[in-house]
């Protein structure tokens, strides 16, 4: 088995998927749909399974995107590759000892980082699922900045895009790749919103990421049919 809290290991590991990354990514290509024209205080809202389609984010605009990662030995791992793609991060619970603990530091860190005027990413389903349901954090983070969250999916029905037999499907394009990037419309959280309707749109959120999923496949041939 792998140390991955060695130093010398996630040094060398970290380098080594960003390698790999930076093949991948000269054979996909990718078409952002509905990207929101709200510069700051966005929250970007995917599925575990969908983090790497922020790879999608315009190079210039990926400063101002913190992105929510564990401070696990594959959360440094993957904290140091997106460094090295121009995003910002917040480090959440390094196990399941100290989650709730680290939880709530990073929300707040969060908030911090969007009541400055910057933005932020979170897989609303992670660290460990289950698959598909939304956690308080991305609530709560919205709900005392008056930050946007912006549902976002990635889609492509090439057999390239494929599925990793995980909890959370992850999904990672493996050879040339037409993707779209999907966004949908912003859901806000009143600042005096109360636990039930909290949990409202936490199911709004995950009823409009989900229909995403549904729409894909023809919001895709939209996209690409100009090309054969």
């Amino acid at each position: 088995m792998v140390d991955i809290e060695n130093k010398k290991t996630i040094t060398f590991l970290s380098e080594a998927v960003y390698r790999l990354f930076r093949i991948l990514e000269q054979m996909i290509e990718i078409r952002n749909i509905n990207y929101p024209t709200i510069e700051n205080k966005v929250i970007f809202a995917m599925w575990h399974h969908d983090q790497c389609s922020l790879h999608g984010i315009p190079f210039e605009k990926r400063k101002n995107v913190n992105i929510l990662i564990s401070r696990s030995g594959d959360g440094e791992i993957i904290s140091r590759v997106v460094h090295k793609w121009g995003f910002s991060t917040v480090r959440g619970s390094q196990d399941k000892g100290k989650r709730k603990k680290g939880g709530v530091r990073a929300t707040m860190e969060m908030i911090e980082k969007i009541n400055e005027g910057q933005n932020v990413a979170i897989m609303v389903d992670g660290p460990a699922g289950p698959l598909h349901e939304v956690k308080n954090g991305v609530i709560k983070v919205a709900k005392h900045t008056g930050g946007a969250i912006i549902p976002m999916i990635w889609y492509s029905p090439n057999k390239s895009l494929v599925k990793l037999p995980s909890w959370d499907k992850f999904k990672i394009p493996l050879g040339f790749t037409k993707l779209v990037n999907i966004y949908g419309e912003p859901i806000y959280v009143p600042e005096n919103s109360t636990p039930e309707e909290d949990k409202e749109i936490k199911e709004k959120l995950k009823d409009a990421l989900l229909d995403l999923e549904k729409k894909a496949p023809e919001i895709y041939k939209e996209a690409y049919k100009k090309q054969k």
